[in-house]
Parts: structure tokens; sequence; C-alpha cells
């Protein structure tokens, strides 16, 4: 991508507390031609979902806190920017992801819509905070939700779906992490385990050390040295979990992960496929097979998703890519060539350039030198003859 203006390079010193370029942390301006290249890459993934029949809504950037911050939409609540509507004087919430949005859809306006509904979004998020990894604090999304069934099959299709989508803007070399968000969680509540011992015991599991594991699991320290051990190459890692002695309701959830692998290997037998069963960050409201999407060779995110419940009980699962992430690691797109046209050209020619993919930039001062305008102005290309002719052969 090219130049970014980037608030987090920004420090505020005494001789520029009112610098008009300075945005608060997280956030940043986006200039050309990266704003074009975005919004031409979020189309490209949205022209594949609506491809797969997912059809586009476009929620609010705001809603009344209430509504925002129930069902899933309460594990949010921490990474929730809140106002005050004037209007009605009850407070507001920005949305800090689009998922409960389509959720609280899905149960009231299409509530009578048939089963499964699948829908798509695209659209900015603001959330109160980043991370060491990903520091912005506003984000572009675009994703999509199936609604109203639960199977292996619904939970296979946001992937190959988002494969798909992937692919459309250059991208063919990904990892597809599957992770059970449930497990872990409900190991620990079947064992007791609560307070600083959880806590310790979670953290040795998000940094996959298995020695600490071994130190502070107890009873459990077996199973989930085992489960930790398990994560890998689909194949590799489900026949480990197989061998895994489990309760019934973890069983249940290394079945269903594997039943999904099943499906898309069936459909995709390219894709690059992993399980971690003890994985478990997320915003929290995953309830089955999740997924995360990252680039070969590298740790950042380019989307999550995965199963959870609406408000009103209804199964879905969905799937968030990231276009930010994306379009770092992707292919760098071709812009549109940009002709300049000189002041007093016939408008048709211009027209003619347009339709056959040129930008055409109008030029406005007939005296000026055409070459050093074009230049100056991005083109490539000026119009002469009603051609297109390269700034080179000029």
């Amino acid at each position: 991508m090219g130049p970014i203006a980037d608030s987090r390079h920004h420090v505020m010193t005494d001789d520029m507390p009112n610098n008009p370029a300075l945005l608060p942390a997280g956030l940043r301006d986006l200039l050309p031609p990266d704003a074009e290249t975005e919004a031409a890459a979020v189309e490209s993934l949205m022209d594949v979902f609506a491809s797969h029949g997912y059809q586009r809504i476009r929620p609010p950037l705001l809603e009344f806190e209430d509504t925002l911050l129930v069902g899933s939409g309460a594990a949010l609540a921490d990474q929730t920017f809140r106002l005050m509507d004037p209007d009605s004087q009850r407070m507001m919430g920005l949305r800090a992801d689009t998922t409960p949005q389509v959720a609280r859809i899905a149960g009231t306006r299409l509530a009578k819509a048939p089963r499964p509904l699948r829908l798509s979004y695209a659209g900015p998020c603001l959330r109160v905070r980043g991370n060491q990894l990903a520091p912005d604090r506003q984000i572009a999304q675009a994703g999509i939700e199936l609604i109203g069934r639960d199977s292996p099959e619904a939970d296979a299709e946001i992937v190959l779906v988002g494969a798909e989508a992937l692919a459309s803007v250059g991208l063919s070399r990904m990892s597809f992490d599957l992770t059970l968000p449930m497990l872990t969680p409900g190991l620990l509540d079947d064992a007791g385990v609560s307070g600083e011992a959880r806590t310790v015991l979670a953290r040795a599991l998000d940094r996959k050390d298995a020695a600490a594991v071994a130190r502070h699991g107890g009873a459990l320290a077996p199973v989930l040295t085992e489960l930790l051990l398990a994560a890998g190459p689909a194949d590799r890692a489900l026949a480990a979990l197989e061998a895994v002695r489990l309760p019934p309701a973890a069983r249940l959830l290394a079945n269903r992960v594997a039943a999904v692998v099943a499906v898309v290997r069936a459909r995709a037998p390219e894709l690059r496929l992993t399980v971690d069963p003890v994985e478990f960050r997320g915003f929290r409201y995953e309830t089955g097979v999740s997924v995360t999407i990252y680039a070969s060779g590298r740790h950042e995110e380019l989307g999550r998703g995965g199963r959870y419940v609406c408000t009103d009980g209804e199964p879905a699962t969905g799937l968030t890519l990231l276009p930010d992430a994306i379009l770092r690691v992707a292919p760098a797109r071709d812009l549109r060539p940009r002709v300049y046209v000189p002041a007093g050209s016939n408008p048709l020619d211009a027209a003619a350039l347009r339709a056959i993919g040129y930008a055409t930039v109008m030029g406005l001062d007939p005296s000026a030198d055409l070459a050093a305008e074009a230049l100056g102005l991005g083109c490539s290309h000026v119009l002469r003859d009603a051609r297109a002719v390269s700034l080179t052969d000029i």
C-alpha cells in the first residue's frame, strides 16, 4: 500500500498542540490511492458473498445501548464507545463489531424471513482500545452470517466462502485455524477450577506453555497437556484429539470439528486447515467451531468467525474479514490508469476512454504545459487525437 497518514507515529510536543493532522491514537486517515484500493477490495469480497446467496444489509453505526449490548453484544461492552443521544436522552453505543447487529436484525426485522438466512455486510467499527498486534481502533469489516442452521455443513460454508472471497483479492496461501473456544472453559467448569487458579491456567494454555499447564493443571493436567500438544495440521490434530479421553460435552465438540474438516476437505482439498483445541481467545460469544484466518508465514489475523447463538436462541455462524489486514498481504491491485484531458478537448473522447477503463482528469488551464501538468496530477497518459497516449511517447 502507499502512504498513509497514521496517528500512531505522531508524538504530541509543546510546539504542535493544535496540529490539524494529529489524530487520536489508533485512528488514521486513508489517503489516495489506498482508500480506492480498499474500496475495490471490499467490493470484490462482497461480490463473492453475493454470488453465494448472501444478501447485503447495512446496520447503523450507532444504536441504543440496551439493544446493542444484549446477547452476543454483551461480550463487547468493554470495547464499546458510549454517548448520550441528545434527542431521546438515552445512552447509545458505537458498534465495536457488526455480528451482534446482524443477530438483532435477524431476530426482529427479518424474524419471519425463510431460514437459513444468509446476510452480508461491510463497514467500519470503532473500539475503545486496540492491542499490540492490531493497534487500530477504527477497523473495516466485511463479513457473512448464516442464521438458522446448526450443522457441520453450515460451519464449513463460512470457511469455503471466506476462502473464495480472499482468492478474489489474490490471496491463495492461507491457513484456516479451526478452534473450539468452549472446550477448555467447559473442562475447567467441570473440574471446578476458578479464581486465580483458573487465570493462571488459562494464561499457560494461551502461551502454549506445557510445563506451566503441568504445574497448575492439577487433575486436568494430563488431558490439557494432550489437548495442547494436539494442535497442528488438521489430520494429525484430529487423530490426537480422537485419542484424548474427554467427557461427553467435550467429545461432542471434538466430533463436530472433525465433521467440519471432512466437509471442507471434500469440497476444497487444497485448503490448509489446522486445529487448535485449546485456543479460546476472541469476543467470547462463540459457542462451537470457530475459525481464524492467517496469511502464510504471518501472525496477523485476516479474519475471524464461528458459531454463536442469536438473542432469541437461534443458531448462527459467521465470518468477519478485515480488509486493512488483507491488503497488507495481498498482491498490489492495479488502479485505473489516469489520462490527462487538455482543456477544450472533445468530451466524447474522454467519455470513450472512461468506458474502456481509464480515469480521466480534466485540464482547467488552456496554457498549461501538458506533460508537466499530467505528471503532477498523477496521470500516465494524455488524451491526443482521441487516444490515450503514454507520457513516455510525448
